[in-house]
């Protein structure tokens, strides 16, 4: 299949609305074109995704999709509202969770506080700190529940520059899941992770809700296509094809780009 309009599940009258629908987005740097054209779309409860060699584009598209650069050609529905023009705090509001490819902890503070500050983001507390929070209301018992889900409760006080780096991707996690999120967008997170750590990260994320849609951009093609339920392979900013995982990795062009060469006959 390298159709990157069709989708999976069900269609026509009555059918959910598509969790993301990109069309023909593209972003143009000067005299470079980063992305060109890529359209896809999400269904709901669908694990998407997004592969390609560095340079590929995946970290710009990953970018236009949760709002923090703005395409020069296309558009962005998220939950069935196009959100082209909106930033990134405008989406997150409207239900939108991410991780970053670079970690964006705040690193003095404790892991219970940074989910704590995860948490209060898009309510009417967002900007109210200066209150003691308790171990009993609903901020705490929710950052709490989600570091237990993500395997850091005998971390919970420790300082966030403690951590190893697999678990602050952990702690991401827990960060972009304590919003209750409508779509959760992933970008890169195996990025510097050992071995171990990232069995440790696919089990997590082998265990979100079937519910939730995820747009997983990814380097690591062994990753992402063990994680998703259709993928999308980028070269130079171009769609290449998309597909079940088994159909991108039996693909010539996937192959020739992962590997530099063609199998031969």
């Amino acid at each position: 299949m390298t159709d990157q309009a069709k989708v999976p599940g069900p269609q026509g009258p009555g059918a959910p609305a598509p969790a993301l629908v990109i069309a023909g987005l593209g972003k143009r740097y000067g005299g470079v074109q980063a992305v060109d054209g890529i359209s896809l779309e999400l269904a709901p409860g669908e694990r998407m995704g997004v592969i390609g060699p560095n340079g590929a584009g995946k970290t710009t598209l990953f970018k236009m999709i949760a709002g923090d650069v703005r395409p020069t050609a296309g558009t962005v529905e998220i939950l069935g509202r196009d959100v082209t023009r909106m930033g990134a705090a405008r989406r997150a509001r409207l239900g939108v969770g991410r991780t970053f490819q670079v970690s964006n902890l705040f690193r003095d503070m404790s892991v219970l506080d940074n989910v704590r500050v995860a948490a209060r983001g898009g309510t009417a507390k967002a900007r109210v700190f200066w209150r003691t929070q308790g171990m009993t209301d609903d901020v705490t018992r929710r950052a709490l529940e989600q570091l237990e889900a993500v395997g850091l409760t005998a971390r919970q006080d420790d300082t966030v520059a403690d951590l190893s780096h697999g678990e602050q991707r952990q702690l991401e996690i827990a960060m972009a899941l304590v919003g209750e999120p409508a779509i959760l967008l992933l970008d890169e997170p195996a990025a510097g992770l050992s071995a171990v750590e990232r069995t440790t990260l696919r089990g997590l994320i082998e265990d979100l809700p079937r519910t939730l849609p995820i747009l997983l951009i990814e380097h690591d093609m062994t990753l992402a296509l063990g994680l998703t339920d259709r993928v999308m392979c980028m070269e130079n900013g171009r769609h290449v094809v998309t597909g079940t995982p088994d159909e991108v990795r039996e693909n010539e062009k996937v192959k020739e780009i992962y590997l530099g060469r063609r199998d031969k006959k």
